[in-house]
């Protein structure tokens, strides 16, 4: 008697749109938003791509839930009541963190300029900034200098990092072998490149990354000093 194969086991416990975040998430992590199809992501969660399909519209949709899920984290893991200087640190140091461990997060923000991952970020700058005391001429223009600054300098720094990855590198290989290319750059041509060859080895990304935001907010206070 021929035995039939096995199919492929069940979850019993009710598919979430939660559960399938998560799982989008863990997916996006290993494998990047190539990765991330509804294939495979039913597959992990043991389920029928119609299942899924019941909470989430497309990839277009998931991609941008998951990455408000990370978003939102970050938000509450950056509330405090701190003065606004301090929370302006903290909040973009923690969408830093956040898009060095989940490299696809700032591609999903420029996908979705307008979608509530990127409206959460916004809103909570503006807040800060409106608490600085920032004019209400210019508080769209410095919110939008620390949003492109925050996820411009973050997403390179992701990209970075997962460049490295990809050549089987780590950070201080990866970073001697850009300081060893800089450093034999013709000294006429790249004279400044050159003279900081040898910073690059040794550097802190968050470090200076944090020293551009403070950067952006003496250029606040100055402002409001004329």
């Amino acid at each position: 008697m021929v035995k039939k194969a096995r199919s492929a086991p069940r979850r019993e416990e009710s598919l979430s749109r939660e559960s399938i975040i998560e799982a989008a998430i863990e997916l996006l992590d290993s494998s990047g938003e190539s990765g991330l199809t509804f294939r495979t992501l039913s597959e992990r969660l043991a389920t029928g791509p119609g299942a899924i399909y019941w909470h989430i519209a497309n990839k277009s949709e998931l991609l941008t839930a998951a990455c408000d899920a990370i978003v939102a984290r970050t938000m509450e893991a950056t509330t405090s009541r701190a003065k606004p200087k301090a929370n302006l640190r903290a909040l973009a140091l923690g969408m830093f963190d956040a898009m060095d461990a989940h490299p696809w997060v700032g591609s999903a923000l420029g996908q979705a300029p307008g979608a509530m991952p990127m409206v959460r970020i916004l809103e909570r700058l503006g807040q800060q900034v409106r608490a600085l005391g920032v004019e209400d001429g210019t508080q769209w223009a410095v919110v939008g200098a620390l949003l492109n600054y925050i996820l411009g300098v973050g997403g390179r720094n992701a990209a970075n990092g997962q460049l490295a990855r990809a050549r089987g590198l780590d950070r201080s290989d990866f970073l001697e072998a850009v300081a060893t290319a800089w450093s034999q750059l013709d000294a006429h041509l790249y004279p400044f490149t050159r003279s900081v060859a040898g910073q690059v080895r040794a550097h802190d990304d968050r470090e200076d990354f944090l020293a551009g935001i403070d950067l952006i907010l003496k250029g606040i206070d100055a402002q409001r000093r004329r």
